[in-house]
């Protein structure tokens, strides 16, 4: 099976790549080969959105259950 990152290396990072490599950030365990394709396809703008968007989910997600916990 062919690797699409190969094979286009100028098309840019599709939505589901962005939001995986910003999970895997989060995490702290994004592999290298990932490191460089979002370094050299992406751009910053959106991981940027990704990161802001996450970080509010997050925090939503959290406030959620210590809201349902703590009532």
């Amino acid at each position: 099976m062919p690797d699409p990152d190969k094979e286009t290396p100028d098309k840019p990072l599709s939505f589901w790549q962005v939001l995986g490599s910003t999970l895997a950030a989060a995490f702290g365990v994004q592999s290298s080969r990932n490191r460089e394709r979002d370094f050299s396809r992406g751009r910053a703008s959106h991981f940027i959105a990704m990161g802001i968007l996450f970080t509010v989910v997050f925090v939503l997600i959290i406030a959620g259950i210590v809201s349902w916990v703590l009532p």
